[in-house]
């Protein structure tokens, strides 16, 4: 794991780090992450419930283990776990006055199918073979992100899907999103299947509203962040 080379120069840090994972999906998650603790002593891995509810590792794997809802604390960070429109759950961090959101899988997924969505009625996708109701989802999109402003209406950093193999509309949740939060940095992923350069689509919107954005063109890079 970490082909790029990333990970190591963190683990020869003397500093505590914390490794989240949202949800089971191999994307997301891999067992590989525990090897770390055999290099550096000061390691958290805070994880979502359903990789355990998965099987994909044992309860003594992680140090701690959230659901939607749930709330945890060491002095030095504290997190949230929200909803997503997926499988586990996005987050919330704040560490040294700064808040950080991961978006895990929560995005407004269905997006493209919106424009011919008829209310109450489903449309069959040959791509996720299954019967699916585009305005629904949006419904519950649009939901976790008032659950998620019950907390805060603002972040330093966040981290969001911006998907090219949605099809039309792949911005949208990112839209939605930043319609109603203040960001401080936009920082897209989940793209690499539809190219680097498609997350930079994001780039329009985020410049209407100066939000700066991470314009991320190869794996392993890095962006120091200033106050």
């Amino acid at each position: 794991m970490d082909l790029n080379g990333v990970v190591p120069l963190f683990l020869k840090k003397d500093k505590p780090i914390y490794v989240f994972s949202s949800h089971f999906h191999e994307d997301h998650f891999n067992s590989a992450i525990f090897e770390w603790r055999k290099l550096h002593d000061k390691i958290t891995y805070i994880l979502s419930k359903d990789i355990y509810k998965h099987r994909r590792a044992t309860k003594e794997d992680a140090d701690v283990w959230l659901a939607k809802g749930g709330v945890w604390s060491d002095g030095t960070l504290s997190v949230w776990a929200l909803g997503s429109t997926d499988s586990g759950v996005s987050w919330i961090v704040e560490t040294e006055g700064r808040r950080i959101f991961h978006a895990g899988d929560l995005n407004n997924w269905y997006a493209r199918f919106l424009p011919e969505a008829v209310p109450g009625e489903t449309i069959y996708s040959e791509e996720f073979d299954e019967e699916i109701d585009p305005i629904a989802h949006e419904k519950q999109y649009l939901g976790e992100l008032k659950d998620i402003r019950k907390i805060t209406d603002s972040f330093d950093v966040v981290m969001f899907p911006i998907d090219g193999r949605i099809g039309n509309g792949y911005t949208l949740g990112g839209r939605q999103f930043i319609e109603r939060f203040k960001v401080g940095l936009f920082v897209p992923m989940h793209f690499v299947a539809s190219g680097f350069e498609s997350s930079w689509r994001m780039k329009e919107f985020t410049d209407e509203k100066d939000i700066p954005f991470w314009e991320i063109s190869k794996e392993g890079e890095t962006i120091p962040i200033s106050d």
